[in-house]
């Protein structure tokens, strides 16, 4: 034992100087706008390593000397996600719930998104899950643009993509040569991106809408939105629309020249979006908008997750910017570029695969900003912080994997004939149809508390109570009829189902149009189980009742 710790240390100091060095010497020096975060990552990552294994080792030397170290990580109330996985109960509330009483576990701490956990993990635990996945996560902007180039210049094979990395000059560091492939901040990039950032910010502001109110947080805050969100995005798509007449009747362009230059816009918006991040991380900090706030004292954690439920930048709502005006909008729009771009090079016929794609999405991004105010009291908005986790991926991470289905197509175009197009349309839009008559269930429930008829009976419902953390009781409608019988997110199976028939046109061959259909499915099957985290810790002996009478989280008696 006394030769294993200089033995360890050695071997980690000349791994941290290797890895340097080889950073220095292919990375650091390229003319590179990432070079800066890139550089942050590595030194975080090899320094919390190196803490990590010393700490394993002086446990291990003085576990054998039979003396005790204090944990690594304390538990605190403002500390890290280990110690508050699971909502702090601040007491019991009673309740006659048909006659019997039953006692109700109420949550504190709903606007953290990050919650409290008995027994608390350990300090391992909650190292990986504040520090290593979120530094590995902040690896995801290379990936994006791999996707794209992949797409683009490789034919869609991920096998090409891989071998392309592994056999780089550059050793490891090949992962980041897909950076010297585009110009960050090309002028192209940052009038298109910052042109049509302006063009919704002025549309937020001036075009109207009801106001609607989100669900109280825990510290009593009401946040308060403008329903206008159809209104511009069929101003958006409209103004997409005559722009493209514009330049295929005025000019030799097109809005394929989005196809054209996407590598380049791409990587602008990731390095805009990684400064964004930072901004919001500062403003919770020092400048927080509402008490939905605080920081978990982990400058990584708090990056990557956020330090503000509710954020708003001289009255901008910035996830309301973020995740719908940019993220969904940009989702349809992107996809009609591509199609615009496959129909130049292969004409109608060709391209009627991506052609029927898009009409699925279209309708689907429809139905979502007709129900948007909806959306505004999903797990998104009310559990999700405004950090890294969420805004670099509705700036980043939608328009670089959402879309792959439609980039893909534009290289291989297939001709699915008018019946095979018939069908994977209708049960495109079918889906969307079940999908929404379930959202609209749950709605009409809630706002006609209850009195309406379901599927031609008169509904079943938990009328859940529970506890803000300032002592307010409040009482929540839980649905047990219709589709939420079925499974308790019946809804997601019509979403991954959309999914499906939107990818299904680019065929088979290669894995990658697939990769959205494949992350859409683990999302929602993962997001299951945060919901009945948090549903079980705000509702208590309720969210059991509804548990027992709806076993089924998304497919009837299979999941």
């Amino acid at each position: 034992m006394t030769v294993l710790v200089p033995e360890t240390f050695t071997i980690i100091s000349y791994i941290n100087a290797a890895a340097c060095e080889a950073f220095h010497n292919t990375i650091y020096q390229r003319n590179s706008a990432f070079k800066w975060y890139c550089t942050l990552l590595i030194d975080t990552l090899v320094a919390q390593l190196k803490n990590l294994l010393y700490s394993w080792v002086l446990r291990c030397l003085l576990y054998f000397h039979s003396f005790q170290i204090p944990k690594m990580v304390q538990n605190s109330t403002n500390g890290s996600l280990a110690h508050r996985v699971a909502h702090q109960t601040n007491g019991t509330s009673s309740s006659k719930v048909s006659g019997k009483t039953e006692t109700a576990r109420n949550s504190n701490g709903l606007s953290n998104g990050i919650h409290k956990h008995s027994p608390s993990p350990s300090w391992q635990s909650s190292f990986l899950a504040t520090t290593i996945i979120p530094i590995l996560l902040m690896m995801l902007p290379n990936v994006t643009l791999w996707i794209w180039y992949t797409a683009v210049h490789l034919d869609g094979s991920c096998m090409e993509c891989i071998s392309t990395i592994v056999n780089s000059p550059n050793g490891v560091w090949g992962f980041f040569d897909v950076w010297s492939k585009v110009t960050v901040g090309s002028r192209f990039s940052v009038i298109v991106i910052g042109g049509y950032m302006l063009f919704q910010i002025v549309l937020m502001v001036v075009v109207p809408g009801k106001r609607v109110e989100g669900p109280v947080t825990p510290t009593g805050n009401i946040p308060v939105y403008k329903d206008n969100g159809l209104y511009i995005y069929l101003i958006t798509m409209a103004s997409f629309g005559c722009l493209t007449f514009y330049m295929k009747m005025f000019t030799t362009t097109s809005p394929s020249l989005i196809y054209d230059n996407y590598g380049d816009l791409l990587a602008t918006i990731n390095v805009f979006a990684l400064f964004f991040c930072l901004l919001l991380y500062l403003k919770g900090v020092f400048a927080p908008s509402s008490s939905d706030s605080g920081s978990s004292g982990n400058p990584i954690f708090d990056y990557y997750w956020g330090t503000e439920l509710y954020p708003r930048i001289f009255g901008i709502d910035v996830k309301v910017f973020t995740n719908c005006r940019f993220g969904c909008t940009v989702w349809a729009l992107l996809p009609c570029c591509f199609t615009m771009k496959a129909y130049e090079m292969h004409g109608f016929d060709a391209s009627i695969n991506s052609i029927v794609s898009i009409i699925i999405l279209a309708t689907y991004l429809t139905k979502f900003f007709w129900w948007e105010a909806g959306y505004m009291c999903t797990i998104d908005i009310i559990l999700d912080r405004a950090g890294y986790y969420i805004c670099w991926g509705c700036l980043c991470f939608i328009p670089g994997l959402y879309t792959t289905f439609s980039i893909y197509m534009v290289n291989h175009p297939i001709a699915l004939g008018y019946p095979m197009a018939a069908v994977i349309l209708g049960s495109g839009i079918a889906c969307i149809a079940v999908n929404y008559a379930a959202d609209r269930q749950k709605q009409i429930v809630r706002a006609t508390d209850g009195k309406v008829l379901i599927w031609g009976k008169k509904p079943e419902v938990i009328r859940a109570k529970y506890r803000t953390s300032q002592g307010e009781e409040k009482c929540s409608i839980l649905l047990v009829s219709g589709f939420w019988g079925l499974a308790r997110h019946f809804h997601y199976l019509p979403e991954i189902g959309l999914a499906f028939f939107w990818t299904i046109p680019s065929g088979f061959s290669h894995i990658l149009p697939y990769f959205y259909l494949t992350f859409l499915t683990i999302l929602l099957c993962h997001r299951t189980y945060r919901d009945d985290i948090k549903c079980m810790a705000k509702y208590g002996t309720y969210w059991q009742e509804y548990r027992e009478k709806v076993p089924y989280r998304i497919i009837p008696y299979v999941f």
